[in-house]
């Protein structure tokens, strides 16, 4: 049985333990930067695999798996581990039994995959040669991202990873593909908050008052022209605005309103750009009117860029292993994730893992109560990453 064959058996062999330990993650999810008791639960069955697992930014788990000649290359594979604060609505055996604490975002499946990759390199560490390193990251989901956590307290150093690679579910893709994108991926993500304040009063004498309500209407549309007429129509840009609060009645203006937001785009000098013209026309606009405009703005993740060379070896081996006919070519994400910063460190390439089932009834995206995924999706995404990671450390340092 060759190498390929041999990876492809181990993790049909140990589908059964990893969907036990993905069950058992889903029902005890923890928030971001709260992940105690899942990083506990991964040092514990690294050690069974006779790792020296370490704890890194309180809540995080790195070890590393070495082969022959450990020092010739070293590469990451990267998981994370938080869960949302959403209730779920699956009716399942193994739905969460924290109120309010779901994995909709498949971070469950992440961590469990990267427990069975780990499994099966261990068993062919003397396979390959060099050094896997495994992170089991914190606060993905949650500013400022557990990845520059984790990259401040040094988990890039001593050696630095040639490459970094990671997998993430992906719900409009069937269960038994992957899809892989070179370049530009993921989008950047900063927060807005606005508060328009003005001077309330009865709602019968409005001219007694300055409306901060008519203010925010106006910003809230008048913003929207800096993605339509100062960006680019071939520069991706999203501008949203989720949440507005006037606490008013309906015969009182109130003397304030909050606004919250979102602003994302795939090219770091426009997203500088595209900041300040939201603070100087808020600011700008609300005084015209008579009021005036507080703006803060949390910056999020950076883009995220799959370094082209690192991503089409990856998608070589990735036909090598599931078939040229599994391997999908994906198109550009308006979402964030922070192994962008990563990407911004050394090359990294960030792929999807399909777990749609349609006949199952199991299609409902991210970031819902009623996400799920066909748990075949393990065997193919333990085995793909352990390929992946094999294949990568044959090539030259």
């Amino acid at each position: 049985m060759n190498l390929l064959a041999t990876v492809q058996q181990k993790a049909k062999a140990c589908a059964a333990d990893i969907i036990a330990l993905r069950r058992h993650f889903h029902q005890h999810p923890e928030l971001s930067y709260q992940e105690f008791n899942t990083a506990a639960r991964v040092a514990d069955e690294l050690r069974k695999l006779g790792l020296q697992p370490r704890t890194v930014a309180v809540t995080g788990v790195v070890a590393e798996i070495s082969g022959n000649n450990p020092g010739k290359k070293t590469i990451a594979l990267r998981a994370d581990m938080d869960a949302l604060p959403i209730d779920e609505k699956n009716n399942v055996p193994y739905r969460s039994k924290n109120p309010g604490v779901m994995h909709a975002c498949g971070h469950d499946v992440h961590t469990a995959s990267l427990l069975g990759t780990a499994r099966i390199l261990t068993e062919l560490r003397h396979s390959f040669e060099g050094t896997v390193r495994l992170i089991f990251q914190p606060g993905e989901e949650k500013n400022p991202g557990g990845a520059s956590l984790l990259i401040r307290e040094g988990v890039l150093q001593n050696p630095t990873p040639a490459c970094i690679i990671g997998q993430h579910v992906f719900p409009l893709l069937p269960a038994g593909k992957a899809g892989f994108r070179p370049g530009r991926y993921m989008a950047s993500s900063d927060e807005i908050y606005l508060t328009v304040i003005g001077r309330g009063g009865h709602g019968a004498a409005p001219e007694l008052t300055v409306d901060p309500v008519v203010i925010a209407a106006h910003l809230i549309v008048a913003l929207q022209q800096i993605v339509s007429r100062k960006a680019s129509p071939k520069q991706p840009s999203v501008l949203t605005f989720g949440r507005v609060q006037a606490n008013g009645a309906t015969n009182i203006i109130p003397d304030r309103v909050e606004i919250a937001g979102t602003f994302r785009t795939l090219n770091e000098t426009w997203r500088e750009q595209a900041l300040k013209e939201i603070e100087t026309m808020a600011k700008g606009l609300a005084e015209s009117m008579g009021g005036r405009c507080e703006v803060t703005l949390s910056r999020g993740y950076p883009c995220l860029i799959n370094q082209p060379e690192l991503t089409e070896r990856l998608r070589q081996a990735a036909m090598q292993y599931m078939g040229r006919e599994n391997v999908a070519e994906l198109d550009i994400a308006m979402g964030s994730e922070d192994f962008a910063y990563y990407s911004q460190q050394i090359p990294a390439a960030f792929y999807r893992l399909g777990t749609r089932n349609e006949e199952r009834g199991i299609t409902a995206y991210v970031h819902t109560p009623v996400f799920d995924i066909d748990e075949d999706a393990l065997v193919t995404g333990m085995g793909l990453m352990a390929w992946l990671a094999i294949s990568e450390l044959a090539q030259r340092p």
